[in-house]
């Protein structure tokens, strides 16, 4: 197992690793909209959903994978009426590539942000 960290996406804001990479899999924290500079997004939900993918890019990029490998995502929205919005972003994202998803709405998030997502993906050449 190894814990993995990209100084290209914000920092842990907990006692955990933003992602985790074992037997070819790399399991990511939830990320909430933070900039990498650790602020929050402004109260908006597209913002803060390109934000997100933003982080995850960067997590996947620094494990040597891509959206291309994510095999299942799960996403917390503080207000189901966002499912559309994220619906058309995440297809911008995946575009073809259809992921297993969950969707859950939740009653609150750290930070107060509106959505945050978790990923699975594999890892090419794991050793």
């Amino acid at each position: 197992m190894e814990l993995l960290h990209s100084d290209k996406a914000p920092a842990a804001i907990g006692p955990y690793s933003q992602a985790v990479r074992v037997n070819g899999l790399l399991y990511t924290s939830g990320q909430i909209a933070l900039k990498l500079n650790g602020e929050m997004i402004e109260n908006d939900i597209k913002k803060q959903t390109r934000q997100i993918f933003i982080n995850l890019s960067a997590i996947l990029e620094n494990s040597h994978t891509s959206f291309e490998n994510v095999v299942k995502i799960n996403i917390f929205l503080t207000d189901m009426n966002d499912f559309g919005v994220v619906n058309v972003i995440m297809a911008e994202i995946f575009g073809h590539h259809k992921p297993a998803r969950s969707t859950i709405e939740v009653s609150g998030l750290p930070k107060n942000a509106m959505i945050e997502m978790d990923l699975i993906a594999t890892v090419a050449n794991y050793h």
